[in-house]
């Protein structure tokens, strides 16, 4: 039998090698990094993860380690994204982006650009789209959230447009998990007003309606006006609009969708009832995100990502510079961190330029008193 001192003795070797080899896979990864920011490329390569992790598990001696194996795959390449993702601040900071990111005007009005957006012809995302890029640019429908980003990634679209908060029901935890994961920035935002209708085919009756599609969104919104109809089964669905063009499709008056006005035209809907969401001033911020900053003179709102040390004070300590450089903050969300139990991922909308010397000596204090740090965005806000 193994000694246990002789066990603990070799444990302790094999980890100071790990550390070693730790220290060096992060020095190559900030040369990474570095290169990225050099040439505007993103942090995330979905395919560049998957072709790591399928080499490395190659290599595996004892196929019983496979899942453990991954999981520490996953692990070392999530601590070299968030280095990275600190460099590309960092660099702004010494101001090194300057040249690159501060601009008289969006590259969309001077060359003819592709958006994509989730949804149908019909979704409040193409309407969003329209209002912010104007009805001349070329579009991109796309089936989810993730695959605007994976668009964006693959230089298949210039923008992508992406719902994030509905002032009824709040933030769009895919979304915010998705700006992280992918590490693009929000180069503006629309807000909308959202009415949503019970649409069904010409000459259905509220009576006869037994389905009900729409996006999960969209039944949170509506929550009140679907408790009169206990008997009806409520299906969620990919999007709104994507609903609506299935009943359109389908031809069948016991089924009925949750969209809007616009889808109800486009698919030759009959409004059964107007305006069944709860809250009669019904918002969506859509938010246009881009694979490089954008930054011009109207830009005025900042927001951020961080997760904080797991102590007292913590959150104090990175919210306080807001009230020492008289910084307004507009919003603060959180999400869970996958990895780590009852730690959390802070979403952080406030006003600011990055050209104000009180906003760099804020984002500085900050990245001092936080775990990890990402600059999503500087630009100009939408007043409704």
């Amino acid at each position: 039998m193994d000694d246990l001192n002789d066990l603990r003795i070799r444990i302790d070797e094999v980890d100071r090698e790990m550390i070693r080899l730790l220290e060096e896979r992060m020095a190559v990864s900030i040369k990474i990094g570095n290169y990225k920011i050099a040439n505007n490329l993103p942090v995330l390569d979905r395919r560049r993860e998957k072709l790591v992790i399928s080499k490395n598990l190659s290599f595996l001696k004892n196929m019983e380690f496979k899942d453990e194996a991954e999981f520490f795959i996953n692990c070392m390449m999530e601590l070299s994204k968030n280095a990275q993702k600190k460099l590309g601040t960092k660099a702004f900071n010494q101001k090194e982006y300057s040249g690159k990111m501060i601009k008289e005007g969006i590259a969309y009005k001077q060359k003819e650009v592709t958006v994509g957006f989730q949804g149908v012809l019909g979704s409040f995302s193409e309407q969003a789209l329209h209002e912010y890029f104007s009805e001349e640019v070329k579009t991109k429908n796309l089936a989810e959230f993730e695959d605007v980003f994976q668009s964006l990634q693959n230089e298949e679209i210039d923008y992508g447009i992406i719902p994030i908060a509905n002032s009824s029901t709040g933030g769009i935890a895919e979304v915010y998990d998705l700006l992280r994961r992918y590490g693009f920035f929000i180069i503006g935002e629309r807000i909308i007003k959202v009415d949503h209708h019970l649409l069904g085919v010409k000459g259905a009756r509220i009576e006869d309606i037994t389905e009900v599609y729409s996006h999960s969104q969209g039944f949170q919104q509506c929550s009140e006006f679907f408790r009169e109809y206990p008997d009806w089964k409520l299906i969620p669905y990919k999007n709104t609009a994507v609903s609506a063009r299935m009943i359109s499709e389908e031809n069948n008056s016991e089924k009925a969708a949750v969209a809007g006005k616009r889808a109800a035209e486009i698919y030759n809907l009959e409004i059964i009832k107007e305006v069944i969401n709860n809250n009669p001033q019904n918002f969506t911020r859509f938010i246009i995100i881009s694979s490089t900053m954008g930054v011009t003179k109207k830009s005025n709102k900042i927001s951020i990502m961080v997760s904080i040390p797991h102590k007292p004070g913590a959150l104090h300590d990175v919210l306080s510079p807001f009230a020492e450089n008289k910084l307004n903050m507009l919003k603060i969300e959180s999400r869970p961190i996958a990895e780590k139990s009852w730690e959390y991922f802070f979403f952080i909308d406030f006003e600011g330029s990055l050209n104000d010397n009180n906003v760099v000596n804020a984002i500085e204090k900050i990245q001092e008193n936080c775990n990890y740090f990402q600059l999503l965005g500087n630009y100009e806000r939408h007043e409704i």
